[in-house]
């Protein structure tokens, strides 16, 4: 695929109960194969558009990026980040700021920012009037997937809470002799071979195979709390975002349900619980930060997206600051705390920075509802921590 070439990207597959890889069934779709063929000038534009809507952009306008940079590069890197201003330039970011004052440059500089932001919308990422369409969305879904996975797949798990029902779903356990129904993919090459040759057999036979019986795990509802408040934007909600969909990829791959709850003033997204990774990874994509934490709202809708069996029910909320919002924020959300743990559900908190009040305040949480506080000071680790935490309490 060139620069010339319109970027066609196709739906993802809805993604049913699975019994293999997730990883297998992303990788039908056309585009990643096409990315995964060292295609990397089309996942660069996956990652620019992930990147402007990490920073809360939803339109590329080239004579008003232009004159930012102009007026106050400080602020317009603020704004932009360094990674969107070296791609609307196409020089990086320290070049552009050490000369943005010099004439020639300038000039040369807004040619440039109409060239590529040109070249997003003949890719038909962009509509006419340079906002993110639903292609670019796709793509940019795909550039942040992509960036996770090799975070995901090598990673082992924490440690799962096991049950006595026996499942092929489950994780190995006991050795069984081979019987009908067994599965191939669960055959115990090690212990199949000691049977063998401890009952001196030249070659296996049918009654030497062993494979592993499997335990079952509870069922499991969890719901990812992203708070997408404006202190949240740029790296801190790409690391947010890239945590939501390993926690997404592994309680599928589980066969436990997935929710997801957005929060800042208002509940911007929310998505019952389900096995539809496709449709959580975009929702995740397309979050943008904006004003202040609504924590209080968030706990008392979140309470409503679990069902009322007696089933495990988690809760992770991911934010950098608590609440900002209510006449009597922290006691309103002790209050919907205690609500949600009377049905059940058990509270984590992951921390980006906390304050000693946001700290203190995360600590009462956790009390009442059971669950956990982790204070995050490094963003790669976030990921980590999400999935630590699913597996303490799947």
């Amino acid at each position: 695929m060139t620069g010339n070439t319109d970027i066609k990207i196709e739906q993802f597959e809805d993604i049913e109960e699975l019994s293999g890889s997730m990883r297998s069934q992303l990788l039908d779709n056309k585009l990643m194969h096409s990315v995964l063929e060292n295609d990397k000038e089309t996942i660069d534009k996956g990652k620019v558009i992930k990147e402007a809507i990490n920073q809360g952009i939803s339109s590329f306008t080239p004579d008003m990026m232009f004159e930012n940079l102009v007026r106050n590069y400080q602020l317009a890197e603020n704004l932009y980040g360094k990674k969107l201003i070296s791609f609307i330039s196409g020089y990086d970011a320290s070049y552009v700021q050490r000369n943005i004052k010099i004439p020639e440059f300038k000039r040369e500089l807004k040619n440039k920012i109409k060239e590529n932001i040109g070249k997003l919308k003949k890719d038909n990422l962009l509509d006419s009037e340079g906002n993110i369409n639903d292609e670019g969305i796709e793509l940019a879904t795909l550039a942040l997937y992509l960036e996770e996975l090799e975070n995901i797949t090598p990673r082992g798990e924490f440690g799962e809470r096991q049950h006595k029902k026996v499942s092929h779903y489950g994780d190995k356990a006991s050795i069984q002799s081979y019987k009908q129904g067994s599965r191939y993919r669960d055959i115990s090459i090690r212990q199949t071979l000691k049977t063998a040759i401890r009952r001196r057999h030249d070659e296996i036979i049918s009654e030497d195979i062993r494979v592993h019986e499997r335990e079952s795990r509870g069922k499991t509802y969890v719901v990812y709390a992203l708070d997408a408040s404006g202190s949240m934007r740029g790296a801190k909600i790409d690391s947010a975002k890239k945590a939501g969909i390993a926690l997404a990829y592994k309680a599928i791959e589980n066969k436990d349900n997935v929710g997801l709850i957005v929060f800042s003033k208002d509940i911007s997204t929310k998505l019952m619980p389900s096995h539809d990774f496709a449709t959580i990874i975009r929702e995740i994509t397309k979050i943008r930060a904006s004003t202040e934490t609504n924590i209080v709202e968030m706990i008392s809708q979140s309470i409503g997206m679990f069902p009322s069996d007696n089933i495990t029910k988690h809760l992770i909320i991911l934010s950098d600051a608590l609440p900002t919002i209510g006449k009597d924020p922290e006691k309103e959300t002790l209050q919907e705390a205690a609500k949600a743990h009377e049905t059940g559900i058990t509270i984590s908190i992951v921390g980006i920075n906390l304050d000693e009040r946001g700290t203190h305040l995360a600590k009462k949480i956790i009390e009442i509802s059971e669950g956990r506080l982790y204070l995050v000071k490094n963003l790669e680790e976030i990921d980590k921590i999400v999935l630590e935490d699913y597996y303490s309490f799947a």
